[in-house]
């Protein structure tokens, strides 16, 4: 790789969630829904692309607009308007298309492109042989569409929204699918249905009581892919915070489910129960698996700005073994096939868990914890250049996790803080393990940065950084160096 590669893996400006990964010709590509950092709603901006090569997943390219929200004839402004989570494929004509859902009608748009990351065009709609459009007839709301190319070069479309007691006003009128996840079969000209709807066997919550999705049933999300002659059906679980995998042998029905494939929280990862116990601020994910190289890597998102509409990208390399996968931790290193070298600066935005002594809690359309939790955050509005996040509202008790390093002789610790502040910033190198290092902070304005020697043992290893003491400072980055000993 040119460089490491950490987490979230976008510029830390960036906030694309609901990523679908692609791999087409020597680059991997990623299409998802593009939040306005600090926005009054989800997916309020127009759809980017970013891609990198396969060979190195820490040289990411920003491909520019993809495609507006005014390219489709139903485009207007407004956030109940917002381009929602697409999904791409290769047409057997070799082009490339585009399946949204635009706002609350209930409708699936594509658009087409000659190359993965050029310019779309509105194509039309899904739509049934009559000519009927896919969401006008009195069935369930069709959302965040997942689209297929089978190796035999028949086309598939899920759909799926399955929230309980929704008001229908606030789904546009229509209802949603509580049975869980629908599937079509698609003529080749990528719009009109050949079969379907099917509901596939991925239960939502009205069907999910007593079988192995209980806890686990489809909420959204919708994600296909094939590995190994088997069909992996992926998608957002109605808890929220979790990915999740069922698996068939046919593309439309038989689906059993699998398991946990990652929680933005760790929420299933040993120890981790729960919302108050998850070991970041928890919210809605949406993404999927691809293959890259003979590895297998889970894509997801994570929320920042103490509410639902800053979401960011996140990747993880994941275990897939005798045709199960095996959930993913969330770490700071990602991508980057290894952990992160023990040298060096590093913005303290990486921290793969954050968390206070209050607990956690599931981020939503309001703001929430500013009173003593920290919180991932950035200066000023919306922009495409100069990053600089942070964490805020470091105050006492709160921890920051990063993982994971490779230490080997690196014995001096440091962290670079803002605002007012008075304690010790406690580092450990397990998340109830003693103290490696003490770091004295005293500052009183401005930015600065305090280091202390750091007692680890060679090896692969996180790092944990508690704050204790008054204020409420920015927590800026973390600093790891081998200084000679007098």
């Amino acid at each position: 790789m040119k460089n490491q590669a950490v987490n979230p893996y976008m510029p830390s400006w960036e906030y694309v969630p609901d990523g679908e990964p692609h791999v087409f010709g020597d680059r991997v590509y990623v299409y998802g829904s593009h939040d306005q950092f600090d926005g009054v709603s989800f997916c309020l901006l127009d759809y980017v692309c970013w891609s990198a090569p396969v060979d190195d997943l820490s040289d990411w390219r920003f491909e520019g607009t993809i495609y507006r929200r005014d390219q489709d004839p139903d485009g207007r402004p407004g956030m109940m308007n917002a381009m929602y989570a697409p999904d791409v494929c290769r047409g057997a004509d070799g082009r490339y298309y585009l399946y949204y859902f635009l706002g609350y009608r209930g409708l699936i748009c594509v658009a087409v492109c000659d190359t993965p990351a050029g310019k779309y065009e509105y194509y039309g709609h899904v739509k049934y042989a009559d000519g009927t459009l896919l969401g006008k007839k009195d069935e369930p709301l069709q959302f965040d569409p997942g689209v297929f190319v089978d190796e035999d070069g028949k086309i598939y479309l899920y759909t799926g929204f399955g929230p309980v007691n929704y008001p229908r006003i606030l789904l546009g009128g229509h209802k949603p699918s509580p049975h869980g996840a629908m599937g079509f079969e698609l003529e080749p000209d990528m719009l009109t249905i050949k079969s379907g709807p099917a509901y596939i066997g991925v239960l939502g919550k009205t069907d999910g009581v007593g079988t192995p999705y209980e806890g686990h049933e489809f909420f959204e999300a919708s994600s296909m892919r094939k590995f190994g002659g088997k069909y992996y059906f992926i998608y957002s679980a109605f808890g929220g915070h979790e990915l999740c995998w069922a698996v068939s042998d046919k593309p439309l029905e038989g689906f059993r489910f699998g398991g946990t494939l990652v929680s933005n929280g760790d929420i299933g990862m040993p120890g981790v129960n729960d919302v108050a116990g998850a070991l970041n601020v928890t919210g809605n994910t949406h993404g999927s698996v691809v293959e890259i190289g003979g590895k297998y890597y889970v894509f997801y998102h994570r929320h920042t700005n103490r509410h639902a509409f800053s979401r960011q990208a996140c990747a993880e390399q994941i275990a897939f073994e005798n045709g199960s996968f095996s959930q993913a931790e969330m770490t700071s290193c990602g991508l980057n096939g290894g952990p992160l070298k023990a040298e060096g600066e590093y913005g303290a935005y990486i921290a793969c868990n954050l968390y206070s002594e209050r607990g956690n809690y599931f981020s939503g359309v309001l703001k929430k914890g500013k009173g003593k939790r920290p919180y991932f955050t950035q200066s000023g509005k919306d922009r495409e250049e100069a990053g600089d996040q942070y964490i805020a509202n470091f105050c006492d008790g709160s921890t920051a996790g990063f993982k994971y390093f490779d230490f080997e002789g690196c014995n001096r610790v440091g962290v670079t803080m803002r605002g007012r502040a008075m304690g010790k910033m406690v580092v450990r190198d397990r998340r109830d393990g003693s103290p490696v290092a003490e770091i004295p902070v005293s500052c009183a304005q401005g930015t600065q940065t305090f280091y202390a020697p750091l007692h680890i043992e060679k090896g692969v290893k996180p790092l944990y950084f508690t704050f204790c003491g008054k204020g409420k400072p920015d927590f800026v980055s973390i600093s790891l160096s081998t200084v000679s000993e007098q």
